[in-house]
């Protein structure tokens, strides 16, 4: 009886550690959108190139509106994913941006030590 419930315990465990890194891919995805939400309200400047930025593992100093939109989405990033999170910008021709979002989900069994979520969208 002792084994069953020790791995009863252990599938516990196991199901819990899947359960955080399911939702640090859910908040990845929702805080790529949120960038891509601010970069849509500030569209004269997202499409100018402005919220392009490599990637970065820690809140910049906030300025301008744009400074302080990549600011606020790094620092939530942290907070939400994890503070491993960082998060990069590119755009390219005819206003297509990614926003990438990477962190460590080693925690999830069968987990890649570095994982990545790439939403892409027109402006």
């Amino acid at each position: 009886m002792s084994v069953g419930l020790l791995g009863v315990a252990a599938m516990q465990s196991i199901a819990l550690r899947n359960s955080q890194g399911s939702m640090e891919r859910t908040q990845a995805v929702i805080q790529s959108y949120a960038m891509l939400d601010s970069m849509r309200a500030n569209l004269t400047a997202a499409r100018a190139g402005a919220y392009v930025m490599a990637e970065t593992c820690s809140a910049p100093a906030p300025g301008n509106l744009v400074e302080t939109d990549k600011s606020m989405w790094i620092a939530s990033l942290l907070a939400t994913v994890g503070p491993s999170a960082c998060g990069a910008i590119q755009c390219g021709a005819d206003d297509v941006c990614s926003i990438i979002v990477t962190w460590d989900d080693s925690r999830a069994s069968g987990g890649d030590d570095e994982h990545s979520i790439t939403t892409t969208s027109r402006l």
